[in-house]
């Protein structure tokens, strides 16, 4: 069994600038956490300080009750996949495979095994004589994976390993990775852009936002009940609608958008969080609902969104007031009969709301009196 990673108030500086700022979390044992995060919030730069590619400034990082911050990389038992391929031109693909294994010296049969083996997962067999010039990119970026994985490493380091491949194979090894991970029962993490990767591999998910740890969960707790803003926008396809709003006495209010709220929250402005699956389209003047005009439409098969116009609402995206659109989650028949401009109702589902303090972005509970 696996240890987890420990990161200890973990800071990388380059410059006056804190590319990382005080990361402090840890993994449990064996799991697969991945990082996720806008260009440049630090995700590659905490697995490079894993992996030991980059010098921690303040922190520990720990594993198994073991400080890395001075151990050189080769003594970590840290495995990466890069988004480049760097595949040595002048092996073959079962050369290269194999090559981790022949630089630690085991025996050549045990060795040819673990190629096959890697090479049958990631439908290799054909292409182990091939010199990775006559490979195309998605078959590269296979042998990267497969010569990481060929090492058993203690942890596994993932960034953006699928990045290259085609949509089919990228689901078919993204269901192969996570079954491998949990069959050698090691820790990974997996850096990644890719929403469904997240949400579909991830034990947990930490989100990072200009260095800081914004969040540290389950998907679901990120999808249902994110801390901040910033987790809800980024968590999520589409993603959360969050509107510009007042409380006042119980009472929600965003432009002709109004709805009770359960008892505990102050009055103030607030940013309501809703999410496309939590919104109804019912018909126009039905008691309770909202009136609308339906925007834009995206059919996508089964299931498809609309995108709904309120008078007066505004989202946290918007600047000026006046019409503001929420995503309506629909069934692909109702996506395909309605139509721009059409008038519909609107009704949200107010037990799965989010609330989020109109000037801090934090969430926000409501609170039970203990009298």
């Amino acid at each position: 069994m696996s240890a987890g990673l420990t990161f200890e108030h973990v800071v990388k500086k380059y410059g006056t600038t804190r590319v990382l700022d005080d990361v402090h979390f840890e993994t449990k044992p064996s799991e697969l956490v991945v990082l996720v995060g806008p260009s440049g919030c630090g995700k590659s730069t905490l697995m490079r300080l894993v992996a030991g590619l980059e010098t921690i400034d303040e922190g520990r990082i720990v594993f198994n009750d073991r400080e890395l911050n001075q151990v050189p990389p080769h003594e970590r038992g840290v495995g990466m996949v890069f988004q480049s391929y760097a595949l040595y031109p002048h092996m073959t693909v079962a050369q290269n495979l194999g090559f981790p294994l022949r630089v630690r010296k085991v025996d050549p049969s045990e060795v040819a095994r673990e190629v096959a083996r890697v090479a049958d997962m990631l439908s290799l067999g054909p292409l182990l004589e091939r010199l990775p010039k006559a490979l195309s990119g998605g078959q590269r970026q296979r042998v990267a994976i497969g010569r990481c994985l060929v090492r058993k490493p203690e942890i596994y380091c993932f960034d953006e390993p699928l990045s290259n491949l085609d949509a089919a194979l990228r689901s078919e090894i993204r269901v192969e990775l996570k079954a491998l991970q949990r069959e050698l029962g090691k820790t990974a993490l997996y850096v990644t852009h890719d929403q469904t990767e997240a949400m579909t591999m991830a034990d947990r998910i930490v989100v990072l936002f200009k260095g800081v740890v914004q969040q540290v969960g389950s998907p679901r707790d990120l999808y249902e009940r994110p801390q901040n803003q910033f987790v809800a926008r980024f968590i999520g396809s589409p993603a959360m609608t969050c509107i510009r709003g007042r409380i006042e006495g119980g009472l929600f209010s965003a432009g002709a958008l109004q709805f009770g709220l359960p008892a505990g929250y102050a009055d103030g402005d607030v940013v309501l969080g809703v999410r496309p699956e939590h919104v109804a389209l019912v018909e126009p003047g039905e008691a309770g609902a909202t009136e609308a005009v339906v925007r834009a439409i995206e059919p996508v098969g089964e299931n498809g969104y609309a995108h709904v116009e309120i008078n007066g609402l505004r989202t946290v995206d918007e600047t000026k007031r006046g019409s503001g659109s929420i995503v309506a989650s629909i069934g692909g028949a109702r996506a395909f009969a309605l139509r721009t401009g059409e008038r519909v109702g609107v009704r949200c589902s107010v037990e799965a709301l989010s609330l989020f303090d109109g000037q801090s972005g934090a969430r926000l509970e409501a609170v039970t009196s203990t009298r």
